[in-house]
């Protein structure tokens, strides 16, 4: 869908964990400073950063990182993304380049022990009375949407952005936002670790959802299943309800949205020139 002009005042909350992934894994290692420095994710970070502020015009920004720490989901369940690759050594030491430049836009850092940016940007989006458009690759945000609150994805390459609404996640998914929790609690989450009921795939998982909405009334309704699919969603509904507390993002981390300073203001601009001359970024000095 189209980015349309704010009627009102709008906040831009940034994914910064996602956003830096994507960042390193669409740019090239051949990125470095001529002192050798990789600077690939901080380039691209820093691009699409510039972009978005460009292109939404957002009168609030924040952007979100994960803190090297367990969280609650960890103590939920130990089985936790431990399957999860540890992040490349090369990406993880951009990261305090990235921080700043964020700092140097005097863009506010959010980030809450014991929990996941998402669930720091999906408070933040629950507290907020104005629009929201979420910046992030996560597609698991999906299911913040909703009238005032918007996902922006970062194409790849020279794809275009694009831009979830409740409508257009259907149209990707074949579920509304408001479902994608349950979904997840059927099918499990490979990347995340955690196993949803066994048996129980995709294809299957829209089409339950479609027809008996959410999980609740799904396990209302199990007599009406074929044998073989009750089966399973009996077997497996302990671990469907732990997979959905897991899925759900948290609108309840110990945090409050504080829109005064998050504003969009005046920054220094000989240091945020400097910063990007050190990092050779010459390219962005003019957005």
């Amino acid at each position: 869908m189209p980015i349309r002009q704010a009627q009102g005042p709008r906040l831009v909350l940034v994914d910064g964990h996602a956003i830096l992934h994507r960042a390193y894994h669409a740019f090239p290692k051949s990125l470095t400073t001529r002192h050798g420095e990789l600077v690939n994710a901080v380039y691209g970070f820093s691009r699409i950063l510039l972009s978005v502020l460009s292109e939404l015009a957002p009168k609030y920004v924040v952007v979100a990182f994960d803190l090297p720490v367990p969280t609650f989901r960890h103590k939920e369940y130990v089985g936790y993304q431990v399957q999860r690759p540890a992040m490349d050594a090369e990406l993880k030491d951009q990261i305090t380049r990235v921080k700043e430049v964020v700092e140097a836009l005097n863009i506010p850092i959010f980030a809450v022990p014991g929990f996941e940016a998402d669930d720091v940007i999906g408070t933040l989006a629950r507290q907020a009375t104005c629009e929201v458009i979420i910046i992030t690759g996560d597609k698991d945000i999906l299911q913040l949407v909703r009238p005032k609150v918007k996902v922006y994805a970062p194409g790849r390459g020279m794809a275009e952005a694009v831009i979830y609404d409740k409508r257009s996640v259907f149209k990707y998914l074949g579920i509304y936002p408001e479902q994608i929790v349950d979904y997840k609690a059927l099918v499990g989450d490979a990347s995340d670790n955690y196993p949803g009921v066994p048996g129980i795939g995709p294809k299957t998982a829209v089409a339950l959802l479609g027809k008996y909405k959410n999980l609740a009334n799904l396990y209302r309704h199990l007599r009406e299943l074929k044998p073989l699919v009750a089966q399973r969603l009996t077997q497996g509904k302990e671990s469907a309800l732990l997979s959905k507390r897991l899925a759900k993002i948290s609108e309840k981390a110990p945090i409050k949205l504080d829109l005064k300073a998050c504003l969009v203001h005046d920054y220094n601009q000989q240091r945020v020139t400097d910063l990007f001359n050190d990092l050779e970024f010459k390219s962005l000095i003019s957005k």
